[in-house]
């Protein structure tokens, strides 16, 4: 398929004109994704889409247009649709397509065959197991509200007539449950997920004790006393941050002078003990690809190292506007032009588990879930107020579950204010791993 597609794009290219510069992207996926309740098979969906995005650059003006098809006829007729949309486009001179910056890909194993030869009845199969270990794991557990599924697999390929040509497949696959408790005069909801791109070494175990305990544990929780405590993010928790602060690292946001950290490089912005990376190049992230958006190289960037603002994020284009090189941080979907973006953020794991890092806590609070945390972030101020719930530490012991609470800081506080971190890696589906965090003096708003 990568061939095929590089063959496609390599024929609209030929088309080019001698004024302009030329960016075709065509992609190929595969998605299933299939639901189980009570035993029986709930939904299924196995969804195939293909589709090529043209995007044109003339004397610094941008067109781009896209169709959902792999026919020439039609793709002839989006081309001429770009260079159309190029002539209405604002000038900036710094627009260009990408140039090869001579960065060759890292080789990586980034799909595995067992995904695709994988049948659907051992998929439904799968799902139906995770219910069942879910529904067994605890009497308190009364049900579970869903079972589920999915795989992808993606082929893309981008070709420029400044001469990138590179090609990605890529596939992976994850279950995920989430359970229903009761003591019988309160009710708790969990889940649990495991990740990876052998369908085979996916863990029921693992999932389905993540969706027991969570709901399980949470069982009478109340409202925590309000004060400044410090807290403990559970892995989840702490990916869902990084998500959200890695967006302040854009090459986009320092050019629009919107980042929290601009003209900060070389300063510390973090405690000592966090590095925090964005490595779409290690296999092991759900989102590890071998090129970027616009065809150039995945790298591994260090955002901050020991504490200290080492880099942005960049495309080309906010790279040529900022006078620096591509980090190959550009992300797109084949019918939008490349933006700026973190594709695989992870903090560098301590050597503590996180029942360790609580047993080193007096008084505070394990937060295993957050609400409404990317309405409630000021992505200018960085100040953050989020709904929360978890489990009281009281003299290095878990101890009572507490929820209707609310977590509030600001993001460069938070990012100083760490403690620990823990050795849990986790991996999940999204751009972000998590892992346990210990952060001090966040504000706590409760009873």
């Amino acid at each position: 398929m990568e061939e095929k597609l590089l063959a496609i794009a390599d024929e609209v290219i030929a088309l080019s004109a001698s004024n302009e510069q030329i960016e075709v992207i065509a992609v190929h996926d595969q998605e299933t994704d299939i639901r189980v309740y009570k035993g029986e098979l709930e939904s299924f969906t196995a969804s195939e889409s293909q589709g090529v995005g043209i995007r044109v650059v003339q004397d610094g003006r941008q067109g781009m247009a896209y169709a959902g098809s792999l026919d020439m006829e039609i793709l002839k007729e989006t081309l001429s649709e770009a260079r159309d949309n190029a002539t209405f486009g604002t000038f900036d001179e710094m627009l260009q397509i990408a140039e090869p910056d001579n960065v060759e890909p890292i080789s990586l194993d980034l799909y595995n065959p067992a995904l695709k030869e994988f049948a659907t009845e051992d998929k439904i199969a799968l799902a139906k197991e995770l219910e069942e270990y879910i529904m067994k794991s605890d009497e308190r557990i009364v049900g579970v509200e869903s079972s589920e599924y999915v795989d992808s697999i993606s082929a893309s390929a981008i070709v420029t007539s400044s001469g990138i040509r590179r090609s990605s497949y890529d596939g992976g696959c994850y279950i995920a449950g989430s359970s229903l408790a009761s003591d019988g005069k309160d009710m708790q909801t969990g889940f649990g997920y495991s990740v990876g791109r052998d369908p085979a070494k996916l863990e029921i175990e693992k999932a389905g004790s993540l969706a027991s305990e969570r709901a399980t544990r949470m069982l009478g929780a109340q409202k925590a006393s309000s004060g400044r405590k410090t807290v403990v993010l559970d892995p989840y928790v702490t990916a869902q941050f990084l998500g959200i602060i890695g967006s302040t690292f854009s090459g986009e946001s320092l050019l629009k002078g919107r980042s929290l950290f601009a003209d900060r490089e070389n300063e510390k912005i973090a405690a000592e003990i966090l590095t925090l990376i964005d490595d779409p190049t290690d296999p092991d992230a759900f989102t590890a690809t071998e090129v970027d958006g616009e065809g150039l190289a995945s790298r591994r960037n260090v955002l901050i190292e020991q504490g200290v603002l080492n880099t942005f994020l960049h495309n080309s284009y906010t790279a040529r506007s900022m006078g620096t090189q591509s980090t190959g941080s550009a992300v797109r979907s084949y019918n939008s032009s490349p933006g700026v973006g973190a594709r695989a953020l992870s903090l560098v794991p301590g050597t503590k588990s996180q029942q360790e890092l609580i047993g080193e806590i007096d008084d505070g609070i394990l937060i295993q879930g957050v609400s409404g945390l990317h309405s409630g972030v000021n992505p200018v101020s960085g100040d953050f107020s989020a709904g929360a719930e978890g489990l009281l530490i009281k003299k290095g012991q878990l101890s009572e579950p507490v929820r209707e609470i609310t977590i509030a800081s600001t993001l460069q506080r938070m990012l100083l204010e760490v403690l620990d971190i823990g050795n849990d890696l986790e991996r999940l589906p999204m751009r972000a791993s998590g892992v346990s965090l210990v952060v001090s003096d966040v504000t706590v708003s409760g009873v």
